[in-house]
């Protein structure tokens, strides 16, 4: 039996929903208490920069014809899987070294798995949101819902035709809510979408669908635009502090929680415009699309994370944390953080390459992200200026003599590899590819 309502669940069913208070959900509250339902609204509250006050949310689910509504406090527990996701180096997406930092998918993570728990204690077992059939988060809420409750049920407005054909976009359900006598204020239409929590803002779809049209059209939401010559940006020295894989101060000062200090990195990046990106991704239908994302306080706190990775851990270490920590996050961004394969994973990273990382961070942040590493002080690290000095030092690490011995057995796998080449270069020829044996050849000094 399949767990999605094609159309309107039976007349009095419980029906939770993702409420964001935007025109769409008001729209899709109406229409559906309107319809029979019993709608229960659920606003995760997560410190986004796009809302005043998120407690003033649920209040309008309940004007709009909702049964009962309600504010998660989610702002802990995103902040802990951010942390987690840079402790992980879960970040798969990038363009010529600038990482999307997953913000939306953290997201989603969080506030699915909390408004299930809710709708479980509100004995609620059929839940909605706002996706499209187009996207991400479809697969998101979908995978992290029937995750917590085994007996849930599906019903979105989106995917309902007789929604879809009453409603076909922002002017007709601003039509309806003028009929209902709950006018929306529509404001200016912006020339793209933005979702936003306290890990980042992303921006996308309508002009930015394009290529042609730059990121420079995106209003951060999060801090200053960068791109912008007429903001003047003045350069700032800051220390990070971290204790075994967290952030536990900035410029020496250590904070209540772990939120406000974030909302602290949040601050210093955003007055730089630190850590934009814009990024072509491959959706989970494998089909590619275009974001713009804004993530300061990402961005500042794993730029002290990797810089005292780089000085603590061993080349290794380095590479797995870059390649599984690459498939965690592709694992993150398909709706799959809770998955034991994903656990695994940050189990891990999260046990043998975060702890070691205790010690202190200084940059100069100027403008975007342009900066300058000034100071790395750790507890323990790998690196140390005179196992490579080039100038004489009392006890080297090692001597000539130890070099030239370790040169001398080089000798076994040049002179293995050299002989396969040949054994190669010789069956090239008796194949007539005569431009590759050429080339091999050459190479070899074996001209014959």
């Amino acid at each position: 039996m399949s767990r999605i309502y094609r159309s309107l669940p039976p007349a009095g069913t419980r029906l939770g929903i993702a409420f964001s208070g935007g025109l769409d959900t008001r729209c899709a509250v109406a229409w559906l208490a309107e319809q029979g339902q019993e709608v229960y609204a659920y606003t995760a509250d997560l410190a986004q920069p796009d809302e005043a006050n998120p407690a003033d949310i649920p209040p309008i689910a309940l004007e709009h014809g909702a049964k009962a509504a309600g504010l998660l406090d989610c702002r802990d527990a995103l902040v802990r899987e951010g942390l987690i996701a840079i402790q992980c180096g879960a970040f798969h997406l990038r363009t010529a070294g600038k990482a999307y930092f997953n913000t939306t998918p953290l997201g989603r993570a969080v506030t699915t798995t909390a408004i299930v728990r809710a709708m479980m204690a509100d004995d609620v077992h059929v839940f909605g949101d706002g996706s499209t059939h187009k996207g991400n988060d479809i697969q998101r809420f979908y995978r992290y819902g029937v995750l917590v409750d085994p007996t849930l049920k599906i019903y979105k407005p989106w995917l309902d035709n007789a929604f879809v054909r009453a409603f076909g976009g922002r002017t007709e359900m601003s039509e309806y809510l003028n009929r209902i006598g709950k006018p929306y204020k529509m404001g200016v239409e912006k020339a793209y979408s933005t979702d936003a929590n306290l890990l980042g803002a992303t921006h996308e779809a309508k002009d930015l669908e394009r290529l042609d049209t730059g990121m420079r059209i995106v209003n951060p939401i999060m801090g200053v635009a960068p791109w912008r010559a007429d903001q003047a940006i003045a350069a700032e020295e800051i220390t990070l502090g971290f204790e075994q894989g967290v952030p536990t101060s900035i410029n020496g000062q250590r904070f209540a929680s772990r939120v406000e200090l974030f909302m602290e990195a949040n601050r210093i990046g955003g007055r730089h415009g630190l850590g934009m990106s814009d990024q072509i991704e491959n959706r989970v239908i494998d089909a590619k699309s275009r974001g713009c994302y804004e993530a300061p306080g990402m961005a500042l706190i794993h730029l002290g994370y990797e810089r005292l990775l780089s000085a603590i851990h061993n080349e290794n270490t380095m590479e797995l944390y870059a390649t599984l920590g690459r498939r965690l996050g592709r694992l993150l961004y398909e709706g799959r953080w809770y998955d034991p394969e994903a656990c695994l994973l940050k189990d891990g990273l999260a046990r043998w390459v975060a702890p070691a990382v205790t010690g202190s961070v200084t940059v100069e942040l100027r403008r975007g992200d342009d900066y300058t590493l000034l100071d790395t002080r750790a507890a323990y690290m790998a690196y140390a200026p005179d196992k490579l000095s080039m100038e004489r030092v009392e006890e080297p690490a090692f001597t000539p003599e130890d070099r030239i011995g370790a040169l001398e057995l080089q000798n076994l796998s040049v002179g293995d590899n050299r002989a396969l080449l040949l054994h190669h270069l010789d069956a090239l020829r008796q194949l007539g590819a005569g431009g590759a044996a050429s080339e091999l050849g050459g190479l070899l000094g074996d001209g014959t």
